[in-house]
């Protein structure tokens, strides 16, 4: 595999990999074995042999976090725990952004997106997000039908959701015109109304059909980044792909992006130069065979390698 090269807003090819082995933002087990199954099957290795210096922090010790008691604060699950870690995540993550370094966070289910995108919009506050998810994830707590904190992470981020006393840490840092979604295929109707109000860039499976991937990509930097100058931040659920190409995960929606036109978002992405931060995030290594797990981990390896510029030639 050959790469391209990598970034306007790096300081050189140093990539700082963030484990975030956390699962209190939903109620499944297992999605915080995701970032160790990831390193294990070799995504240090893999990056080094592209000519990366990779640091690596397992944060393998978050459940000294948990508290005694955590009841449910204004419909919220597990709000004191999910604030901790994601609040210590931020900080750990914005130390090494601002220090000109790819930030690469393998979670862990998508709460931790407060920590990813808060940490990387302290250090590039002028920055972008693609967000790649079969979900939106920008209930509020009024709204949130299930009260799981991965399905509100964007409404705190973006300032929707203010108020809220474990959460009062997350700043309002992600302006609604530089938030872009592809892959969307189960909303809440709540989250509809969002995204429509508030004219959010937002391209459902429907889109990739009728455009396809290529034209997707494009129309999300035309709205997000226009002069493709602009630092982005990708975060990507694997639960966007198709439960075919990637089974074990804690939330799989049928009909979603192929293994190609995820790997195409990614390198994509990494051909602008701009991409600063992503996330590979809901890995769940104890849903379904060996099989589906290995698929998975395969898959999310491939593309985080993308996403630092592997490319097919």
């Amino acid at each position: 595999m050959m790469t391209v090269e990598h970034n306007k807003f790096l300081s050189g090819k140093q990539v700082a990999v963030i484990g975030a082995p956390f699962n209190g933002g939903q109620p499944q087990a297992g999605v915080e074995q995701g970032p160790l199954r990831l390193v294990e099957f070799g995504l240090a290795n893999q990056l080094e042999e592209m000519g990366y210096n990779v640091s690596y922090e397992p944060n393998d010790d978050l459940d000294s976090l948990k508290p005694a008691e955590d009841p449910v604060v204004q419909n919220l699950k597990n709000p004191k725990f999910v604030s901790r870690v994601t609040q210590k995540l931020a900080g750990q993550i914005e130390q090494h952004a601002k220090q000109g370094e790819f930030v690469l966070t393998l979670g862990g289910d998508h709460s931790v997106a407060l920590a990813t995108v808060s940490g990387v919009f302290a250090a590039h506050p002028n920055a972008c997000l693609l967000w790649i998810d079969a979900h939106a994830d920008i209930n509020t707590p009024e709204a949130t039908e299930s009260g799981n904190v991965h399905g509100c992470p964007l409404s705190f981020l973006t300032g929707l959701s203010q108020g809220h006393p474990e959460f009062a840490w997350v700043k309002p840092i992600l302006d609604l015109g530089r938030l872009a979604y592809i892959g969307l295929r189960d909303i809440d109707n709540f989250e509809k109304k969002t995204l429509r109000e508030h004219n959010i860039m937002a391209l459902s499976m429907h889109h990739v059909d009728k455009w396809g991937i290529g034209k997707c990509v494009e129309m999300c930097l035309d709205r997000i980044n226009p002069n493709r100058d602009l630092p982005i931040h990708l975060s990507f659920d694997v639960d966007a792909l198709d439960p075919t190409v990637a089974p074990s995960t804690g939330t799989p929606v049928r009909g979603g992006l192929t293994f190609r036109e995820g790997h195409y978002i990614c390198e994509a992405l990494a051909e602008t130069g701009l991409l600063v931060a992503a996330d590979i995030m809901e890995v769940n290594p104890s849903l379904e065979s060996d099989e589906a797990v290995f698929k998975t981990v395969q898959v999310g390896c491939s593309l985080a390698r993308c996403c630092l510029g592997e490319s097919l030639l």
